[in-house]
């Protein structure tokens, strides 16, 4: 780009919401305006107006990138706007225009993590702006952000805006003549240019933030302390739009919240968020939607309502980036297509510009353990190239600029904090499943939608994250040395310490890290790049050895739980014979846990395959089944719209979990929806992209019917099986000239080609796994 504009701030800060505007004159004599392109970036997040209209419905533009080296533009034509339309005053030759830009703190300066701190990246809001205008002629005209007077800069409605806080709107202040040509602008001021590098402008790789969805109210009621509840039926991430009328001054405010507890608004999980949006009424008819900050919630507490509060007064708006729907799944048990409904939530509310761990605290940060366990299911359930693959863009840039440690978090804002991460936590270094990240999510794109070119990106960082963990392992040959999340939440970890897990942490990240270098090998081998497929050859060999010598004992694995097995064989790190009784002593284990999960963030992705493979399917049933604390079908339960953060975020008698880190929207335990699309709903990829096709449905658990469908890139994939006594019946359909194979139960295989196919066949469900004592 041949930028001529300058990154501008106000000369006053006005509340941290500044409203920046320019009057300029529509070039004469040149014709008709026939292209106008405005391009638009923000130390913060802007949004701008042309000639009164708002330029896009684009929300917290520029997002969140690793503001040190890549700042984000978004391209809009506002031809329309500029133009007018035809015979209209604002298209004549020689007319006025008038361009509008409000900003606000967005992460750049807003609060960021646990600490209380904001303000990481920078002091001062930006504006940069450049409006490129071509006329029926073919001359041009260019309008853009500097510092020389044309610009001026003034107080908006917005009193206070952060992410985690909450906004604060005075309609008193509403005056939309600053929009308008001609506006007098008293009080107003003038701006300066900042010291900004052009060079880090970056277009979007990924979508963009947008509103998606909209909720009524499902129903208002009374605490017992007299608190006025608005409850929206359902866990989201966005705000509450507002339509009241009262008294000049007046104030209502919106305080937001996932969960009930007895009966009031549970706020304790969101720590030091306040999560509060304040209202103050202009006299008249206010509409509020707080545009510069968003929420995690389902319920709302709402005071100083002007008279009744009816369901017409309030509306739930969802944002999220702009993902389209490509992968469904619905079976015959109802509890099971709710959990599946609450990972599709969980994933759109945790999908907003970055992958979050959550959406609602003071935290809300790209946890790279999170997004390494989702990414298959994200992958599936939602087209997240683009999405992914540009936070994989910060990821490999945050990399080169520490060292090759991929951090706990991207953007990582967490190297900002100076000392304040938890002292448990210990030097920054590469971790397993954490920094694997680096790994695992470009694999996951390539296997979903068959586009190398992410590969060829990646490589550098793929192959730096597979070398700092090599430089890492012991004498003997294992990853036991540096801090470790481990098994991350493990159930059986006490509330105050989820990082005490069975699972030894040595033997999860060993197995982590030979599992990178098989992924990085293979990669290596499909970009032609030899001397590197030999060396993390190499490393995944000395790797699987050094498991085996150092962890592995006639097919016992050290720790001896469910995590360690579930690694140790969907990873492939173990002979034919200790895989075999590693198989049956992992679904020993969990008949022992009476099918209740035992497994945190490494095994929970796992286990259910790593039963399958070793003939164990009843008790990956029965695992994804069970119903009583700690199971995924838990939380359905109790009333759960999304996925929790613990197995037992709320405990049976409505009490939140007592431990410090609480969410009721968290995506990575719902990692296992991978494993229902693939075994339960029969849907699975044999070449990268689905270039080729695996049905293969596997019913049990009393499942009687299934449905799983995909918008490959070459295609729509539908796959529906029904049991009806001793029957089978399989109907698929594939895309034209894509080939597949039909994998039933008993059954040879069956080659498919393109188009519909139906089949049925004896069946005999599966045994029913092995009964637990108190069964007994």
């Amino acid at each position: 780009m041949n930028w001529q504009a300058r990154m501008i701030a106000a000369d006053d800060d006005f509340d941290g919401a500044p409203l920046l505007r320019r009057e300029f004159g529509i070039d004469g004599g040149h014709g008709a305006v026939t292209n106008a392109t405005l391009t638009l970036s923000a130390l913060g997040v802007v949004e701008a107006w042309l000639n009164g209209r708002p330029v896009s419905d684009d929300l917290l533009t520029p997002g969140w990138s690793s503001y040190e080296w890549r700042l984000r533009y978004a391209e809009y034509d506002v031809t329309d706007l500029l133009a007018g339309d035809a015979g209209s005053a604002e298209g004549a030759e020689g007319g006025v225009g008038v361009l509008g830009i409000a900003l606000g703190n967005g992460w750049y300066r807003g609060r960021l993590g646990w600490t209380g701190r904001s303000g990481f990246y920078g002091s001062e809001l930006g504006a940069f702006a450049q409006l490129e205008v071509t006329f029926a002629d073919g001359s041009t005209q260019t309008v853009v952000t500097d510092a020389d007077g044309g610009w001026t800069a003034g107080p908006s409605p917005v009193l206070a805006n952060d992410l985690y806080d909450g906004e604060t709107i005075d309609a008193r202040r509403r005056d939309d003549s600053w929009l308008s040509a001609g506006f007098a602008g008293d009080g107003w001021v003038g701006v300066h240019a900042l010291d900004f590098d052009t060079a880090i402008l970056t277009p979007y790789v990924g979508p963009r933030v947008h509103r998606w969805n909209e909720l009524p109210v499902v129903e208002i009621s009374t605490s017992p302390s007299g608190k006025t509840l608005v409850d929206f039926g359902q866990n989201l991430v966005g705000w509450v739009r507002v339509s009241v009328r009262g008294d000049e001054g007046a104030e209502v405010t919106i305080r937001h919240a996932e969960v009930l507890e007895h009966g009031e608004l549970g706020t304790r999980p969101l720590r030091s968020a306040l999560a509060t949006d304040r209202y103050i009424l202009s006299g008249g008819d206010d509409v509020f939607e707080p545009t510069f900050t968003f929420h995690g919630f389902r319920y709302a507490e709402v005071s100083g309502w002007p008279g009744e509060l009816t369901a017409d007064d309030l509306t739930a708006v969802a944002i999220g980036s702009d993902l389209e729907r490509i992968g469904t799944f619905r079976s015959s048990d109802p509890m099971l297509n709710q959990f599946h409904e609450n990972v599709v939530w969980g994933m759109r509310g945790n999908f907003v510009d970055v992958p979050t761990d959550c959406p609602q605290r003071d935290e809300r940060l790209g946890w790279t353990g999170d997004i390494a366990a989702f990414a298959p299911t994200a992958a599936f359930l939602f087209d997240v190239d683009s999405f992914l693959s540009d936070w994989l863009i910060d990821l490999d840039a945050e990399q080169r600029h520490h060292d090759g440690i991929v951090g706990f978090v991207i953007p990582d804002v967490l190297k900002y904090t100076d000392g304040e991460i938890p002292t448990e936590f210990g030097p920054a270094d590469s971790t397993a499943i954490w920094s694997d990240a680096a790994v695992w999510v470009p694999w996951t794109l390539y296997q979903a939608y068959g586009d190398q070119d992410v590969l060829g990106r990646q490589f550098d960082s793929m192959a730096s994250h597979v070398r700092r963990v090599k430089s890492l392992l012991s004498p003997a040959g294992v990853w036991d040395g540096n801090f470790q999340f481990g098994d991350w939440l493990d159930p059986d970890a006490p509330p105050e310490d989820p990082a005490k897990a069975k699972a030894d942490k040595g033997v999860v990240a060993t197995a982590c890290a030979y599992h990178s270098a098989r992924i990085v090998a293979e990669t290596a081998a499909l970009l032609g790049r030899t001397e590197e497929q030999a060396e993390f050859e190499r490393i995944a060999t000395g790797l699987r050895e050094a498991f085996n010598r150092e962890y592995v004992n006639d097919g016992v694995v050290k720790s001896d739980c469910t995590t360690v097995y579930a690694l140790a064989i969907v990873f492939g790190l173990l002979d034919a014979a200790d895989e075999a009784a590693a198989g049956a002593r992992l679904a020993e284990l969990s008949a022992e846990a009476g099918y209740r999960i035992s497994t945190g963030f490494a095994g929970t992705p796992f286990i259910t395959d790593a039963l399958t493979k070793t003939g164990h399917l009843d008790a990956a049933y029965r695992l994804l089944l069970e119903r009583e604390c700690p199971s995924w079908l838990y939380p359905v339960t109790m009333g759960a719209t999304t996925i929790w953060e613990r197995w037992d975020s709320m405990l049976p008698d409505g009490t939140i979990n007592p431990g410090e880190m609480t969410s009721f929207n968290h995506y990575a335990l719902g990692a296992v929806a991978d494993w229902m699309h693939r075994v339960v709903g029969g849907l699975a990829p044999l070449a990268p992209g689905y270039a080729k096709v695996l049905v293969a449905p596997q019913p049990g658990g009393g499942i009687t019917e299934a449905e799983t469908t995909l918008d490959t890139p070459h295609g729509r994939v539908a796959v529906h099986w029904t049991v009806d006594g001793d029957e089978l019946t399989v109907d698929a359909e594939l895309p034209a000239g894509v080939d597949g194979v039909l994998r039933l139960p008993g059954q040879d295989d069956r080659q498919l080609s393109g188009g519909p196919v139906s089949v049925t066949v004896p069946f005999a469900a599966p045994a029913l796994a092995a009964a637990t004592a108190s069964e007994k």
